[in-house]
């Protein structure tokens, strides 16, 4: 790697999927299909959820609100892909590489903790049901949601600003997006200290708000053992089902990219573990939701029917 000036760093290469040039033309195809579909999906939740009375409730603006950042999260990765995809690689100036980094941290650490304030969601109305609208009411659900932005905001900012004001020794950054650990690849002379801000990063974002996750279901299962009739048990498992499935998805994807050493990066294997997270995860929280949940289902079948009525 031949050294460069700070002072000449105005712009990176992104190199994309270079190795596999000639699967661009297929490659574009599928992200652009997975990009429509997974607009179009949590628009539709968002859609339904805001037009059913019956769903206006905190379990419900918690999945509008992370539908909203699936659809942002999303839209600040794939455009760049997909131009890569098109043209091959393509400069990104040094602003936009951090402008990109800040809201891709932004949205990524939003939903973290959008994920644990849906957890505890879960935990006050299993194990606390008398008392689930007092507690769970307007004021505590907004403010658990500007919670996760303010979080989102101060991770961003705090990791973009200390990473651009370092030295850069490159200018080719081997992945699709500005992301972290191939941007470490490019610091000059030392990168231990960086390596730490992202682990301590990593804990805060991610370890921090599965902790909180995994208390709240010990709790909730702990309660639900406890209940006296089976259909019970099964009514509360149903209602936290979905929830688990998108952690299980979310946090499995981000602990395997952030939470491990590098000696183990592998550009082809983390290239492949951000699509993962990026593309294939935002379009699974919408089905996962619909399919699994009968209240949304039934909200989908009415509004399609109330649909084909007008038609007629």
């Amino acid at each position: 790697m031949i050294p460069v000036n700070l002072s000449e760093v105005s712009e990176f290469r992104l190199l994309g999927f270079s190795e596999v040039s000639h699967l661009h033309p297929l490659l574009f195809v599928v992200l652009f299909s997975l990009y429509i579909l997974t607009l179009m999906a949590n628009t539709v939740i968002a859609l339904i959820i805001n037009g059913d009375n019956t769903l206006h409730t905190p379990m419900y603006f918690f999945l509008t609100q992370l539908s909203c950042l699936d659809i942002c999260y999303l839209s600040v990765i794939v455009p760049k892909i997909l131009e890569n995809l098109m043209v091959g690689t393509i400069g990104v100036s040094k602003t936009g590489c951090a402008m990109q980094m800040f809201f891709f941290l932004f949205f990524g650490v939003a939903e973290c903790f959008l994920l644990a304030a849906m957890s505890f969601d879960r935990y006050v109305a299993i194990c606390y049901p008398l008392h689930y609208t007092i507690i769970m009411n307007s004021k505590v659900c907004k403010s658990l949601v500007a919670g996760t932005y303010i979080c989102g905001t101060a991770v961003g900012l705090v990791h973009t600003i200390i990473t651009f004001r370092l030295p850069f020794c490159g200018l080719a950054i081997n992945h699709f997006f500005c992301e972290i650990q191939p941007l470490l690849e490019l610091l000059c002379g030392n990168t231990f200290p960086s390596e730490i801000q992202v682990i301590v990063v990593a804990v805060f974002a991610i370890v921090g708000p599965f902790l909180l996750i995994i208390y709240s279901y010990i709790r909730i299962i702990s309660t639900i053992l406890k209940m006296s009739s089976a259909e019970s048990q099964q009514k509360a498992f149903s209602t936290c089902s979905s929830h688990l499935l998108v952690v299980t998805l979310f946090y499995g994807t981000a602990s395997s990219m952030y939470l491990r050493p590098k000696s183990s990066y592998s550009a082809p294997v983390d290239k492949l573990l951000s699509l993962s997270y990026t593309v294939v995860t935002p379009l699974l929280n919408p089905i996962i939701y619909s399919l699994r949940n009968e209240e949304v289902k039934g909200a989908l079948r009415k509004r399609w029917r109330n649909t084909n009525f007008a038609w007629k």
